[in-house]
C-alpha cells in the first residue's frame, strides 16, 4: 500500500480506518491525516498496545486494502 496515495485520498480512507479501529475519534483521524506513523502512534495510545502490535495491525490493514485504487477525478 502506498501511503502517499492514502494521504492524498484520506477522506475515502477515514471510513476504512474507523471501521478497523473504532475507538479512534474524528479528532484522531484529523491528526493522523493519512500518515502511517501517526496512525501507529494513535493505535498505541488509544488501544494500549506495543509499537510492534500496532505495526502488525497496520500491516493487516494494508494487506486487506492492497487492491485499493483512488477514484478518477
Amino acid at each position: 500500500m502506498n501511503w502517499d496515495i492514502v494521504e492524498g485520498n484520506w477522506k475515502q480512507f477515514k471510513g476504512k480506518v474507523k471501521a478497523q479501529w473504532g475507538k479512534l475519534t474524528d479528532d484522531h483521524l484529523d491528526v493522523i491525516a493519512g500518515k502511517r506513523t501517526e496512525l501507529a502512534g494513535k493505535i498505541q495510545e488509544t488501544y494500549g498496545v506495543s509499537k510492534d502490535d500496532a505495526e502488525r495491525q497496520i500491516k493487516g490493514f494494508e494487506d486487506k486494502n492492497k487492491d485499493y485504487t483512488p477514484p478518477m477525478q
